[in-house]
């Protein structure tokens, strides 16, 4: 992108209050930041400051560390400290479930600090029904806001941002019971807490609300922007589709969940949260920021970013197509093969009759490089089947086989929720919490379950999110204790603190107790 083009996608991007963090500015019109989080015990001073140089050295623009204890809060100021001394000064963010004495311990050392409103003040969530009257549900609101409001006036005093961070996985009870455990429930729990920051004038917020079902995610932020802004609020957001997994499956969920709403103009940090060793999600991030710029630059000649429609298929996946030439006879048949792709389907479709068959192939004739395109692709795919469009669609390039072009879509489908070609594997990228080597973990389960295109399987570090996240999904496999992983049928915790070695074989045990297994090439259409 030239330097006009960048001017021209931020013109574009929505207007927010800017929050500074450390002279790092977030919101638009500004570039979008990119982040990443350690996955190294934050009381390991060395090991924290080593991943946290390589991420900086990596692209990161912030880096995340978990803390869950008020000592883990306490050593940041080492961490910190050591950075400086060795020439980073990389803006840090202190991670905080269930613990509000670690946040206040944090906020005196970070430039921000992360809150998770379904367990900051209300107790992690035990899918419990709870009933309140109108009066007493307000009452519980005012006791967040005693809470809260000392802990945004030392924000306020040391100079430290705090994004307030919804995961669907850790609604409270108290929020599910009476919003329920989707996005009026998730947008609700933010709201809650970014209210209290308006009512208290403090601006230095960013928010963000995550779920690993991309769907779920990209619909819930979108209410989220159009509540906040019926609410007269315009505060940065940050993007993640949360346990996204690894390898391709990975990188396409995080393209598909973030590129559809970074394209429409929406957001201003981002992370992308693999399974890995998280340097690797830097150059996923950077070239998902790239290519998103180049379509809202683009994107002006057909009209600037929109949504044209909604009305998502589910059920039956489209039609994928190696081959144009058999397509163009039974459907009507669009080819973009420029910047920005989504705009381009949209404005042709805009006046056309919906009811008939229409066939989108996006072809990618000027990338050079494989993973690049991959995100571009699942990007510009993913959007337009979020919404709705495309009875058949084909990707094209010569960096791809047909073969390859077909496997790509279908995975593209998959992250967009529209059909399942394999199983549903969604994953935690491990933080300081981790207790057991989830990245290892995480290929057994694939590779023994992949083709149990059936389920839905859950690989989770802890407890903050597991339980929760897993309660879409059929089974469980969740770190305990040091080396020790529980394993799950759905919400139900069916065997505690086995070793790791054992895991894989309780998992599938359980599996084919509950008649659920099913033989490597055998039919699982009807399993």
């Amino acid at each position: 992108m030239t330097e006009s083009d960048r001017e021209l996608a931020a013109s574009l991007r929505r207007r927010v209050t800017p929050a500074n963090i450390s002279g790092l500015k977030v919101g638009a019109p500004n570039p979008v930041a990119i982040q990443s989080m350690t996955t190294t015990p934050t009381l390991d001073t060395e090991a924290s400051v080593s991943q946290a140089l390589a991420l900086a050295e990596a692209g990161a623009q912030l880096v995340r560390l978990t803390a869950q204890g008020v000592n883990h809060a306490a050593n940041l100021e080492n961490i910190k400290e050591e950075l400086l001394a060795r020439g980073c000064a990389v803006p840090l963010v202190a991670d905080i479930h269930f613990n509000p004495a670690a946040a206040f311990e944090a906020a005196l050392h970070v430039e921000k600090v992360r809150i998770n409103p379904g367990n900051f003040f209300d107790p992690g969530r035990t899918f419990r029904k709870m009933e309140f009257t109108d009066e007493e549900y307000s009452a519980e609101i005012e006791k967040i806001r005693q809470k809260f409001i000392p802990f945004l006036e030392l924000c306020r005093t040391h100079g430290t941002a705090i994004r307030v961070g919804v995961n669907h996985g850790s609604l409270s009870d108290r929020v599910m019971s009476r919003f329920g455990d989707g996005a009026e429930g998730m947008v609700e729990s933010a709201l809650e807490y970014l209210r209290i920051c308006r009512d208290e004038n403090f601006n230095d917020v960013v928010v963000s609300i995550k779920a690993s079902d991309v769907p779920v995610m990209t619909d819930t932020v979108r209410l989220l922007v159009e509540r906040m802004a019926a609410e007269d609020m315009a505060y940065p957001l940050h993007l993640g589709v949360t346990e996204a997994g690894n390898a391709l499956e990975g990188r396409i969920k995080s393209s598909v969940g973030i590129g559809s709403l970074l394209s429409d103009g929406i957001g201003d940090t981002i992370r992308v949260s693999l399974s890995e060793d998280p340097v690797n999600e830097l150059p996923v991030a950077r070239c998902l920021v790239e290519h998103t710029m180049a379509n809202l630059a683009a994107s002006k000649q057909y009209g600037g970013p929109r949504r044209t429609r909604t009305g998502r298929r589910k059920g039956s996946a489209p039609e994928i197509i190696g081959h144009t030439e058999s397509a163009a006879e039974r459907y009507k048949l669009i080819e973009a093969d420029r910047p920005s792709r989504i705009a381009y389907v949209r404005s042709v479709l805009d006046d056309y009759d919906m009811a008939a068959p229409t066939c989108i192939v996006l072809s990618y004739p000027e990338f050079s490089d494989c993973d690049e395109l991959i995100v571009a692709a699942a990007c510009d795919l993913g959007a337009l089947l979020l919404e709705g469009y495309g009875d058949a669609v084909g990707i094209s390039s010569p960096l791809l086989t047909c073969e390859e072009a077909e496997d790509l879509c279908k995975k593209i489908v998959q992250a967009a929720g529209i059909a399942r070609f394999q199983a549903e594997i969604v994953a935690c990228p491990g933080c300081g919490r981790t207790l057991f080597a989830l990245p290892v973990a995480l290929e057994k389960v694939k590779q023994a379950c992949i083709h149990l295109k059936h389920l839905k399987i859950a690989v989770m570090g802890c407890i903050v999110n597991g339980p929760g996240e897993m309660a879409g999904a059929d089974y469980g496999y969740v770190g305990a204790a040091a080396g020790n992983v529980s394993i799950y049928r759905g919400t139900e915790c069916v065997k505690r603190n086995i070793p790791q070695d054992e895991a894989l074989a309780a998992l599938i045990d359980l599996i084919k107790a509950d008649g659920q297994w099913i033989e490597k090439g055998a039919d699982s259409e009807n399993a």
